[in-house]
This record gives structure tokens, C-alpha cells and sequence, in this order.
């Protein structure tokens, strides 16, 4: 490559940028890298950088509801319920295009609505950005789904709100953990998408 970076039109561009479709400087891809430019996960400078990325260690005043205690073996008893609502939420993260900071804005407002439900109010908190909302429609989707599912194989209700709110607390806290800061990043998305990845579908 001879030319000139696209972004910052000094620079000799040295990489393709899958993100804007032209080539870029090392620097530029370095800086601007989901923060003006919205990366497909799967381009190589992105995979190469997500090596480095290390989650964040989170003290008191970074976790959100500190009064939701998650036991050691939280995922043990509810390994179903954080399965699928890692799916839900990785598949509308994906399909709405949106960033992780779209799904912690869903994600704290949901979190909210399931705590009003805890006072023996019904009171929807909705989010003004209609990424984070369509998330969260998805989301109380998700859970209904499973809601019905669950109550038709044990032949009664058996999914609790208060388990819902746990496990969206959970996934608000690993956003908050693996989110690494750029206005556009995905590295939660990345995050569920390693971690709870899609069911392999069993060919006939």
C-alpha cells in the first residue's frame, strides 16, 4: 500500500479498514476503532486487539444493585435462565446493529421494571433510545417465552420474577465488566457470543 489513510488523510495507510471499506494508518485504526468506526467483529485488527483487552475489575461503587447478593453457585441453579437470555440479548444486540452501551441501557431499565414489579407495582421503564428499546422488547419477549416454556414442562408457574431480576442483574454486571469504554464497542457482544454461544443445530 502507497496511499493515503482515509481517516486522517496524512498517514500512509498500511491496513484495510473492513469497518469503512478503504485503508488506514496503523494510528487511526488504533484511536478511532469503535469509537468512530464501527468494526465488524470479525476483522483481524479487531480480533488481534480483543487478545489484549482484559475485563475490568469492579469495585463497590461500579456495581449496580448491590443489594442483589449472586451466591457462588448462581449459575449452577440458574444456568437456563442466563443461557437464554444471553442468546435473546446477543441476537438483538446483533440485529438491531446496536453497540454495548445500547444493551446496558436496556439492560438497567429492565432491571428497573423488575424491581418495581418487587414493591407489588406494574410500571414498564422504557428507554428514549430505540436501540436499548428494541433490545429490551426482545428481552421481555425472551423472558415470556421461557416463562411458558418452563410452566409447560413442571405443569405450573415456575419461573419467579425475583429470578429474572437476578439473572438481568447478572448480565448488567457482566456488560459493565467486559464493555471496554469505546463509544462503539462490542466486546460484550463479543463476550456472549464466545461464552454462550449459539445451540449447534443437529443436521436430520
Amino acid at each position: 500500500m502507497n496511499n493515503v489513510c482515509k481517516k486522517c488523510e496524512k498517514r500512509r495507510a498500511r491496513r484495510h479498514c473492513p469497518g469503512i471499506g478503504a485503508d488506514i494508518c496503523p494510528q487511526c485504526c488504533g484511536t478511532e476503532r469503535e469509537n468512530t468506526i464501527d468494526c465488524p467483529l470479525d476483522c483481524e485488527f479487531l480480533r488481534e486487539a480483543r487478545m489484549h483487552e482484559r475485563p475490568l475489575p469492579l469495585s463497590g461503587r461500579d456495581i449496580p444493585n448491590l443489594d442483589i447478593q449472586m451466591k457462588e453457585d448462581f449459575l449452577r441453579e440458574h444456568e437456563r435462565e442466563v443461557m437464554t437470555l444471553s442468546l435473546v440479548l446477543a441476537r438483538a444486540i446483533d440485529r438491531e446493529k446496536a453497540v454495548d452501551l445500547d444493551a446496558r441501557e436496556a439492560l438497567d431499565s429492565l432491571v428497573r421494571t423488575y424491581r418495581t414489579l418487587q414493591s407489588g407495582l406494574i410500571y414498564e421503564t422504557r428507554p428514549q433510545n430505540p436501540y436499548a428499546a428494541a433490545i429490551q422488547d426482545r428481552l421481555m419477549k425472551g423472558v415470556e417465552d421461557l416463562r411458558k416454556e418452563m410452566a409447560e414442562e413442571a405443569g405450573m408457574q415456575v419461573l419467579r420474577d425475583t429470578d429474572v431480576l437476578a439473572t438481568l442483574v447478572f448480565l448488567q454486571r457482566l456488560e459493565i465488566q467486559h464493555n471496554n469504554g469505546r463509544r462503539r464497542g462490542r466486546a460484550f457482544l463479543d463476550f456472549l457470543k464466545t461464552y454462550f454461544p449459539e445451540p449447534q443445530r443437529v443436521e436430520a
